[in-house]
């Protein structure tokens, strides 16, 4: 049962953001220009280190969700999501990703875990200064989102078809679009 009392059936951010719109709508527009808006690494991509972020987190409606939007833009590919979460640095993912994942989970850690040595890893894989940054940045909110969503103890179904809906939703319809529309409903 969450902290505080959230409107019925909207597990999650989702909640949170209705209950809270004010902050909702930044929250929104962050989260479209950091995962889908123009950049030289994919949705999938931004998706996938939201999703490790979110697992080292150990929050599950946000990897789940994001996880599911990541694979969506896979064509479907939850397997992949699951190594990624799993091992990344065995996943079939490119290199440039692997040193983006690392990164990413030294941001999870504390945003002073990230060395020389990982930037220069991710460098020299082909990454450049903005998507580092924008892996810096993503991890960073996620980390906020996950503490957000977890620290209210919010609803986290576990129906993974609900998930998989959000995601295709997410994918399609971006976060400014569809994060107030996600119908669904909790049976944790």
């Amino acid at each position: 049962m969450a902290h505080i009392t959230l409107p019925e059936g909207l597990p999650g951010i989702i909640g949170l953001l209705a209950f809270r719109p004010e902050t909702a709508e930044p929250m929104r527009v962050l989260s479209e220009f950091l995962l889908r808006g123009p950049n030289s690494l994919t949705s999938a991509e931004r998706e996938m280190i939201a999703t490790y972020t979110s697992s080292q987190n150990d929050c599950y409606f946000c990897q789940m969700g994001h996880g599911a939007a990541a694979a969506h833009h896979l064509g479907g590919n939850l397997e992949l999501i699951d190594q990624v979460k799993r091992d990344f640095e065995t996943a079939p993912v490119s290199n440039k990703l692997k040193a983006l994942l690392a990164i990413a989970g030294q941001v999870q850690k504390g945003g002073k875990h990230v060395t020389n040595e990982d930037i220069e890893r991710a460098r020299l894989a082909g990454a450049t200064d903005l998507e580092i940054h924008d892996t810096v940045l993503i991890a960073a909110a996620f980390c906020m989102y996950n503490r957000y969503v977890d620290g209210l103890a919010t609803t986290a179904p576990r129906d993974p078809a609900l998930y998989q809906t959000m995601g295709a939703r997410l994918a399609e319809q971006g976060y400014v679009n569809s994060s107030t529309s996600v119908p669904v409903e909790v049976t944790a």
